[in-house]
């Protein structure tokens, strides 16, 4: 919490586009480390609660889930390399809901451009990072 607090009052003297960084990442963790402390203190002493124990499970379903996950992060990052960054984005979180989660067609939707909408106004309209064009667009682009 020291620590984050003191990133956020330093950061504060910096120029915006310096200081947009430290803040999103200090102010929401200085938050969560109050709320733990606050929870620590003032919680139910853990001694009265049951003890969890936790423990690996391996089978068939295991290595299904691990490869689904491993297959989802490959597709993402190949998105982003033959798509570039602002489309692959969106078309993750779409897809993901839809395929994987099996959401209903309003919350995937609404759930994609919200995160369109924060992915395009951080880095395009605030940052102003020029992101660069996927390989497909390069490809056929230049022909």
């Amino acid at each position: 919490m020291i620590v984050s607090g003191y990133g956020v009052v330093a950061a504060t003297a910096w120029p915006w586009k310096a200081a947009l960084f430290p803040l999103v990442i200090g102010v929401p963790l200085f938050a969560l480390a109050a709320a733990e402390a606050l929870w620590t203190l003032f919680g139910t002493d853990p001694a009265s609660e049951e003890a969890r124990d936790f423990q690996l499970s391996m089978g068939q379903d295991t290595l299904r889930r691990t490869l689904s996950a491993a297959g989802w992060i490959f597709a993402f990052f190949a998105a982003i390399v033959l798509l570039g960054f602002p489309i692959a984005v969106p078309l993750f979180v779409f897809l993901y809901l839809k395929l994987q989660g099996r959401e209903g067609w309003g919350i995937s939707i609404a759930i994609t451009l919200g995160t369109w909408a924060v992915f395009y106004g951080l880095f395009d309209l605030l940052l102003h990072l020029p992101f660069p064009a996927g390989w497909l667009f390069a490809w056929f682009g230049s022909s």
